[in-house]
């Protein structure tokens, strides 16, 4: 494949994604295409399935029908003839490490510092030299406004600079995509906006990114599509201007009267 083909095909490919738990459906047929370089945001109620979709781009949950590539590649899957096998949890593991993700919830170990934190899984995971991964991690912090905060353990950090941790450690991967999961959900209303700067900054510099989030002002600042879900469906996708400033669907108008 020429490396035009590949600048020009989607980072993301999901296409008839079905996800149950039980009896419930939650993803009812979800085809979404996220181009390379550029941020989607996920807009829905609560219980519309943008968390459970987004889980399902990295296998967190086993999709239960549809297909789902990242870079060209099956994701949790290999296919044979027509169909699929379910691929061993350590080529699942491999497929994730080009795939970060921040949860609501921070999920730091509280034993190590913001540092050791960001270099855990490159050294453990990748087997990278630990003085690289050390300089990398160092740099990641200071990008996020953390330099001067190496040594803190998450308990000597506000909720905003334990989320920032977090998304430096995601990114001393070096991942291709980022998942955001409603990343400022937890934090207090004055701790938003330092995330969110974090955030709008990794976007400038080219990094695919799909966030769920509920703020709405992000979506329109930064986003380059609007993907508004609803009860396991995507109900209506465009930008910014389209999707936010003149909503063609009913269920769309709704949600936005509400929150907006």
């Amino acid at each position: 494949m020429s490396a035009i083909t590949d600048r020009q095909r989607p980072l993301v490919e999901a296409s008839n994604i079905r996800k149950s738990f039980g009896h419930l459906e939650v993803l009812k047929g979800i085809d979404m295409v996220v181009e390379q370089g550029t941020v989607s945001c996920l807009l829905g109620p609560s219980g519309s399935g943008k968390s459970t979709f987004l889980r399902c781009i990295n296998h967190l949950e086993k999709v239960n029908s549809g297909r789902l590539l990242v870079d060209g590649e099956l994701i949790g899957y290999r296919q044979r003839g027509n169909k699929l096998y379910e691929m061993k949890e350590r080529e699942v593991v491999a497929q994730r490490q080009k795939i970060g993700m921040v949860f609501q919830r921070f999920n730091l170990f509280p034993h190590m510092t913001a540092l050791e934190n960001v270099m855990e899984a490159p050294v453990l995971v990748h087997k990278e030299n630990r003085a690289v991964v050390e300089e990398r991690a160092r740099r990641l912090l200071d990008r996020v406004g953390l330099g001067n905060r190496v040594n803190n353990f998450p308990s000597q950090l506000s909720g905003g600079q334990q989320q920032r941790v977090a998304i430096a450690r995601a990114l001393a991967m070096e991942p291709k995509l980022m998942l955001f999961d409603e990343p400022t959900s937890a934090l207090d209303p004055e701790l938003v906006g330092e995330v969110l700067d974090v955030m709008k900054e990794l976007a400038e510099t080219g990094m695919t990114m799909i966030v769920v989030t509920h703020e709405i002002n992000f979506a329109k600042e930064v986003g380059d599509k609007v993907v508004f879900m609803d009860d396991g469906y995507v109900v209506e996708t465009g930008t910014p201007e389209q999707v936010l400033g003149n909503p063609q669907e009913a269920r769309t108008k709704s949600f936005l009267s509400k929150v907006l």
